[in-house]
């Protein structure tokens, strides 16, 4: 029985959902359930991963009835999971499948959550905004050596998690910025956290729905609320003048 659970927010992905699927199932070596998630596509992304659903016994698709977000369509995908992980991939695959074997070893080892890396040795980000790639790169390595979170690209959405540190977890972003806010509430609440390198390639098909200036506000409010977390457990491990 499978133990790991790829979830796909998919929004109109069409172009792009089943070549996705078909690499993943080329590529990823241990046993795997894939979850695609259609959110409120106007093209055929569900219809086309309905067919892979007939030909392939491991993969399900269920629709985000929420209000059409990447966060809502994540959500949806983490209350459907029955396995002990998940890793969540983007549609357009700008992620290397390879890296997930990668992950599960690395997660069966103990840890709760293994951030793939694009800014670690062995890690690459090819292609894209270079706006989006320096604030994703300062935001990930400055976390990491501000408040000590042992990985270096918290704003990467491709993570493995153990599905059991998302109990209790009170989730408030609206957007994209959920990639951050899930690892650094489990890490402020003693989660064990690594990481691996991956390489990250601009998409080939179809459209972005990453938009900068509407979530990097959601990313600075974590940002922000990240250090001031630390700053507060410094202060109560400074002992008091008499």
């Amino acid at each position: 029985m499978a133990e790991l659970t790829i979830i796909i927010p998919a929004r109109n992905e069409e172009l792009s959902i089943a070549e996705t699927i078909r690499k993943l199932i080329a590529r990823v070596t241990v046993e795997y359930e894939i979850l695609v998630v259609n959110d409120h596509s106007s093209d055929k992304t569900k219809e086309a991963a309905l067919a892979l659903g007939e030909q392939y016994n491991n993969i399900k698709v269920v629709d985000n009835e929420s209000r059409p977000s990447f966060v809502n369509a994540l959500l949806c995908g983490i209350r459907n999971v029955q396995t002990p992980f998940f890793v969540a991939v983007m549609a357009d695959l700008c992620d290397e499948p390879e890296t997930i074997n990668v992950m599960y070893k690395k997660i069966k080892e103990g840890y709760d959550i293994v951030v793939g890396s694009r800014y670690i040795a062995g890690g690459k980000r090819l292609g894209g905004s270079n706006l989006k790639a320096f604030f994703s790169k300062f935001m990930g390595k400055s976390l990491c050596f501000l408040i000590g979170i042992p990985a270096h690209d918290i704003p990467n959405a491709f993570k493995m998690y153990r599905t059991s540190i998302l109990e209790g977890m009170q989730i408030e972003s609206r957007g994209f910025e959920v990639s951050a806010e899930i690892p650094l509430k489990a890490y402020f609440k003693g989660a064990k956290i690594s990481e691996v390198p991956t390489v990250w390639r601009e998409r080939q098909a179809g459209k972005s729905h990453f938009k900068m200036f509407k979530t990097g506000p959601g990313y600075l409010r974590l940002y922000l609320w990240a250090l001031l977390r630390r700053l507060r457990e410094i202060k109560l491990c400074i002992p008091k003048a008499n």
